[in-house]
Protein backbone atom coordinates (compact mmCIF):
# COMPACT_ATOMS: atom_id res chain seq x y z
CA UNK A 1 0.00 0.00 0.00
CA UNK A 2 1.41 3.56 -1.14
CA UNK A 3 1.67 5.57 1.55
CA UNK A 4 3.87 8.02 0.21
CA UNK A 5 0.98 10.55 0.01
CA UNK A 6 -1.82 11.05 2.71
CA UNK A 7 -3.79 8.53 3.18
CA UNK A 8 -7.10 8.69 4.63
CA UNK A 9 -8.72 6.13 6.75
CA UNK A 10 -12.00 5.44 7.70
CA UNK A 11 -11.91 3.76 11.39
CA UNK A 12 -14.91 1.00 11.22
CA UNK A 13 -15.53 -1.86 13.68
CA UNK A 14 -17.85 -3.62 10.70
CA UNK A 15 -17.71 -4.52 7.34
CA UNK A 16 -21.12 -5.00 6.85
CA UNK A 17 -23.88 -2.88 5.59
CA UNK A 18 -21.13 -0.19 4.86
CA UNK A 19 -22.78 2.84 3.34
CA UNK A 20 -21.83 5.10 0.35
CA UNK A 21 -19.85 7.70 2.45
CA UNK A 22 -17.09 4.87 2.91
CA UNK A 23 -16.38 6.08 -0.73
CA UNK A 24 -14.73 9.26 0.86
CA UNK A 25 -12.03 7.26 2.28
CA UNK A 26 -8.64 6.10 0.91
CA UNK A 27 -8.27 3.11 3.02
CA UNK A 28 -10.55 1.29 5.91
CA UNK A 29 -9.03 0.83 8.96
CA UNK A 30 -10.86 -2.29 10.65
CA UNK A 31 -10.72 -2.91 13.81
CA UNK A 32 -10.85 -6.44 14.17
CA UNK A 33 -10.82 -6.61 17.66
CA UNK A 34 -13.64 -4.75 18.02
CA UNK A 35 -15.62 -7.14 15.66
CA UNK A 36 -17.95 -10.11 16.54
CA UNK A 37 -16.67 -12.40 13.71
CA UNK A 38 -13.51 -10.20 11.77
CA UNK A 39 -12.50 -13.02 8.96
CA UNK A 40 -16.70 -13.57 8.10
CA UNK A 41 -16.78 -10.06 7.56
CA UNK A 42 -13.78 -9.43 5.56
CA UNK A 43 -14.56 -12.85 3.63
CA UNK A 44 -17.81 -11.06 2.51
CA UNK A 45 -16.39 -7.37 1.99
CA UNK A 46 -16.33 -6.72 -1.84
CA UNK A 47 -15.52 -3.08 -2.10
CA UNK A 48 -12.83 -1.25 -3.96
CA UNK A 49 -10.99 0.58 -0.95
CA UNK A 50 -8.11 -1.00 0.48
CA UNK A 51 -8.08 -2.13 4.10
CA UNK A 52 -5.62 -1.68 6.97
CA UNK A 53 -6.46 -4.78 9.23
CA UNK A 54 -5.53 -3.24 13.17
CA UNK A 55 -6.22 -6.18 15.92
CA UNK A 56 -5.70 -3.92 18.62
CA UNK A 57 -3.97 -5.14 21.91
CA UNK A 58 -6.08 -4.26 25.18
CA UNK A 59 -2.84 -2.06 26.56
CA UNK A 60 -3.15 0.06 24.24
CA UNK A 61 -6.65 0.80 23.70
CA UNK A 62 -8.08 -2.10 21.81
CA UNK A 63 -10.27 -5.36 22.90
CA UNK A 64 -7.16 -8.19 22.66
CA UNK A 65 -5.14 -9.67 25.32
CA UNK A 66 -1.57 -9.62 23.99
CA UNK A 67 -1.43 -13.57 22.93
CA UNK A 68 -0.92 -15.67 19.90
CA UNK A 69 -4.30 -16.18 18.81
CA UNK A 70 -4.22 -12.09 18.28
CA UNK A 71 -1.52 -12.87 15.53
CA UNK A 72 -2.82 -15.35 14.34
CA UNK A 73 -6.15 -13.81 13.78
CA UNK A 74 -4.27 -10.68 11.91
CA UNK A 75 -2.08 -13.20 10.27
CA UNK A 76 -5.47 -15.04 8.77
CA UNK A 77 -6.45 -11.65 7.77
CA UNK A 78 -3.76 -11.01 5.46
CA UNK A 79 -5.37 -14.22 3.06
CA UNK A 80 -7.91 -11.83 2.16
CA UNK A 81 -6.84 -9.82 -0.79
CA UNK A 82 -7.97 -6.66 -0.08
CA UNK A 83 -5.98 -6.07 3.15
CA UNK A 84 -3.08 -4.31 1.73
CA UNK A 85 -1.74 -3.58 5.02
CA UNK A 86 -1.64 -4.73 8.69
CA UNK A 87 -1.54 -2.15 12.14
CA UNK A 88 1.32 -4.17 14.76
CA UNK A 89 2.08 -2.04 18.03
CA UNK A 90 5.07 -1.45 18.54
CA UNK A 91 4.68 -2.91 22.31
CA UNK A 92 4.05 -5.93 20.38
CA UNK A 93 7.54 -6.45 18.29
CA UNK A 94 9.91 -5.56 21.69
CA UNK A 95 7.69 -8.66 23.92
CA UNK A 96 7.95 -11.19 20.74
CA UNK A 97 4.39 -11.96 20.03
CA UNK A 98 4.23 -9.20 17.12
CA UNK A 99 7.21 -10.05 15.01
CA UNK A 100 5.79 -13.01 13.37
CA UNK A 101 2.98 -10.96 12.09
CA UNK A 102 5.57 -8.74 10.42
CA UNK A 103 7.10 -11.58 9.15
CA UNK A 104 4.06 -12.94 7.42
CA UNK A 105 3.53 -9.02 5.97
CA UNK A 106 6.83 -9.11 4.56
CA UNK A 107 6.16 -12.34 2.90
CA UNK A 108 2.66 -11.61 0.80
CA UNK A 109 3.94 -8.31 0.02
CA UNK A 110 1.46 -6.44 2.73
CA UNK A 111 2.51 -3.05 4.01
CA UNK A 112 3.46 -2.44 7.96
CA UNK A 113 1.97 0.13 10.38
CA UNK A 114 4.13 0.39 13.71
CA UNK A 115 2.22 1.81 16.19
CA UNK A 116 2.78 3.35 19.46
CA UNK A 117 -0.44 4.48 21.62
CA UNK A 118 -0.44 6.62 24.83
CA UNK A 119 -3.62 7.44 26.95
CA UNK A 120 -2.17 9.54 29.96
CA UNK A 121 0.64 12.65 28.07
CA UNK A 122 2.65 13.25 25.61
CA UNK A 123 6.72 11.78 25.52
CA UNK A 124 9.26 14.26 25.57
CA UNK A 125 10.75 16.07 21.94
CA UNK A 126 13.25 13.18 22.86
CA UNK A 127 11.05 10.23 23.41
CA UNK A 128 9.17 11.32 20.57
CA UNK A 129 11.47 11.14 17.88
CA UNK A 130 13.23 7.91 19.07
CA UNK A 131 9.69 5.50 19.10
CA UNK A 132 9.62 6.93 15.19
CA UNK A 133 12.73 6.15 14.23
CA UNK A 134 12.74 2.77 15.40
CA UNK A 135 9.13 2.20 14.74
CA UNK A 136 10.67 2.90 11.27
CA UNK A 137 13.16 0.57 11.10
CA UNK A 138 10.57 -2.42 11.77
CA UNK A 139 7.80 -1.24 9.37
CA UNK A 140 6.88 1.11 6.55
CA UNK A 141 5.01 3.90 8.89
CA UNK A 142 5.60 4.37 12.10
CA UNK A 143 2.57 5.53 13.74
CA UNK A 144 2.27 7.62 16.99
CA UNK A 145 -0.64 8.85 18.71
CA UNK A 146 -0.38 10.53 22.14
CA UNK A 147 -2.58 12.56 24.33
CA UNK A 148 -1.40 16.13 24.91
CA UNK A 149 -1.67 18.02 28.38
CA UNK A 150 -0.40 21.02 27.23
CA UNK A 151 -0.05 23.14 23.72
CA UNK A 152 3.37 22.98 23.66
CA UNK A 153 2.84 18.82 23.71
CA UNK A 154 1.42 19.32 20.31
CA UNK A 155 4.08 21.54 18.93
CA UNK A 156 6.22 18.69 20.11
CA UNK A 157 4.59 16.39 18.12
CA UNK A 158 4.63 18.44 15.25
CA UNK A 159 8.04 19.41 15.51
CA UNK A 160 9.11 15.38 15.56
CA UNK A 161 7.12 14.78 12.43
CA UNK A 162 8.53 17.53 10.26
CA UNK A 163 11.80 15.84 11.43
CA UNK A 164 10.90 12.22 10.76
CA UNK A 165 9.28 13.36 7.41
CA UNK A 166 13.24 15.58 6.83
CA UNK A 167 14.57 12.39 6.94
CA UNK A 168 13.30 10.24 5.04
CA UNK A 169 11.22 8.32 7.18
CA UNK A 170 6.98 7.83 6.96
CA UNK A 171 5.18 8.45 9.92
CA UNK A 172 1.47 8.65 10.97
CA UNK A 173 0.96 10.98 13.94
CA UNK A 174 -2.22 12.48 16.20
CA UNK A 175 -2.66 14.16 19.28
CA UNK A 176 -5.90 12.54 21.33
CA UNK A 177 -8.17 14.31 23.16
CA UNK A 178 -10.04 17.73 23.25
CA UNK A 179 -7.11 19.56 23.39
CA UNK A 180 -5.20 18.06 20.59
CA UNK A 181 -7.97 17.31 18.22
CA UNK A 182 -6.82 19.79 15.88
CA UNK A 183 -3.34 18.19 15.28
CA UNK A 184 -5.28 15.38 12.81
CA UNK A 185 -6.10 18.63 10.73
CA UNK A 186 -2.63 19.99 10.78
CA UNK A 187 -0.79 17.14 11.26
CA UNK A 188 -0.60 15.97 8.09
CA UNK A 189 0.99 19.48 6.77
CA UNK A 190 4.01 18.83 8.71
CA UNK A 191 4.32 15.27 6.81
CA UNK A 192 1.86 12.73 8.67
CA UNK A 193 0.78 10.68 6.54
CA UNK A 194 -2.24 8.86 7.85
CA UNK A 195 -5.51 10.10 9.01
CA UNK A 196 -8.47 8.64 10.78
CA UNK A 197 -11.75 9.12 11.21
CA UNK A 198 -15.11 6.87 12.00
CA UNK A 199 -18.10 7.72 9.35
CA UNK A 200 -19.76 9.50 11.99
CA UNK A 201 -18.82 10.29 15.70
CA UNK A 202 -21.09 7.79 17.10
CA UNK A 203 -18.61 5.14 16.16
CA UNK A 204 -15.37 6.47 17.25
CA UNK A 205 -12.53 4.35 17.75
CA UNK A 206 -10.56 7.04 19.83
CA UNK A 207 -10.58 10.50 21.07
CA UNK A 208 -10.99 13.31 20.05
CA UNK A 209 -11.81 12.03 16.45
CA UNK A 210 -13.81 13.88 13.78
CA UNK A 211 -16.05 12.79 11.24
CA UNK A 212 -14.22 11.29 8.16
CA UNK A 213 -16.26 14.11 6.39
CA UNK A 214 -15.36 16.67 8.58
CA UNK A 215 -11.36 15.76 8.78
CA UNK A 216 -11.33 15.16 4.88
CA UNK A 217 -13.23 18.99 4.15
CA UNK A 218 -10.82 20.46 6.80
CA UNK A 219 -7.32 19.01 5.46
CA UNK A 220 -8.87 19.92 1.84
CA UNK A 221 -9.92 23.71 3.22
CA UNK A 222 -6.26 23.83 3.90
CA UNK A 223 -4.76 22.46 1.15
Amino acid sequence: MDFSTFVLAASMTSLDNLPTSVNQADAIEFRMDLSLDPLAELSQYSLDIPIIATNRVAHEGGNYPENDSRIDLLCAAMSNPSVKAIDVEFSSITSGHGQRAIDHARKHDISTIISTHNFNSTPSLLELESILTESTKIGDVGKLSVTAESPSDITNLLVATWNQTQSGNLVATMSMGTLGSHSRVIAPFYGSKIGYAPLDLNTTTAPGQYSLESLRNLIKSLS
